[in-house]
């Protein structure tokens, strides 16, 4: 697929979507998001379809990000800073190594909110993601799927990237986050859920697990792009079924 890379003039710029200024879902603290264009899945379930292949975007040089957080700094206390998120941060690879770098300069808290879509151990990718990682706290990965085959059903695409990625991460011992969001008929079935409980159990930096229930909040951006929206009569789960998952990803322990 096309959309590792950003192919314009400056790769240094950012193609983006839009900011959260007052975050307190992504990551440690209160948090300054940036919401990037570019995304290699096409989840059934997505919420900013309007990201995959928009030209409806502003373009920031790393020091405009940097200066626009930094207008809310005040308000992050000891634990806050900034997540980049998407789409898939990592399509933009280039601007988002150059923002972390200045971020880090300037002593702020890094985290990347990623599905792992564009990871690969070839080149240039690989060099750019191992230098990345040295200005990066924390990422947040999205296990979509653990069962493969279903995960291609739900996303178009392998996992296969986002487990090297995951494997990587331990190899180095990054610290991760790790969602799995639960879409019923999708991603809820209790023998995958046990899956990926045993594959998190096999991993030593895992510092937190979350249980997102599905939601239908972007359902009109599907229906503003003329697109499908294949989850059509598919309620969110239920506050039980949502426990459920909670107790067999042993969430609490990671609390």
């Amino acid at each position: 697929m096309r959309l590792f890379f950003i192919e314009e003039e400056n790769v240094m710029n950012a193609r983006v979507h839009s900011v959260e200024t007052f975050g307190l879902v992504d990551g440690p603290g209160v948090r300054f998001i940036l919401f990037l264009h570019g995304c290699p899945f096409r989840c059934q379930f997505c919420h900013n379809p309007d990201t995959w292949a928009s030209q409806k975007f502003e373009e920031w040089t790393p020091q405009q990000a940097l200066d626009r957080a930094l207008r809310f700094e005040p308000y992050w206390g000891k634990d806050g800073g900034i997540t980049v998120s998407g789409g898939e941060p990592l399509v933009q690879i280039d601007f988002l190594l150059e923002f972390f770098k200045l971020a880090k300069a300037a002593g702020i808290n890094t985290c990347i909110d990623t599905s792992g879509a564009c990871f690969t151990r070839e080149e240039p990718f690989f060099s750019k993601f191992e230098e990345l990682m040295k200005y990066t706290d924390l990422l947040m990965v999205d296990i979509k799927e653990i069962n493969d085959e279903r995960h291609q059903v739900l996303t178009g695409v392998s996992n296969k990237r986002v487990l090297d990625m995951i494997q990587y991460l331990n190899d180095i011992n990054k610290p991760i986050w790790i969602r799995h969001v639960l879409v019923p008929e999708r991603s809820d079935f209790d023998e995958d859920l046990h899956a990926l409980a045993d594959y998190i159990d096999t991993l030593s930096n895992v510092k937190k697990v979350e249980v997102l229930p599905y939601h239908t909040l972007g359902v009109y951006k599907w229906k503003e792009l003329n697109l499908e929206y294949k989850l059509e009569g598919i309620d969110p789960p239920t506050n039980e079924r949502v426990e459920n998952a909670n107790k067999i990803l042993h969430t609490d322990k990671y609390k």
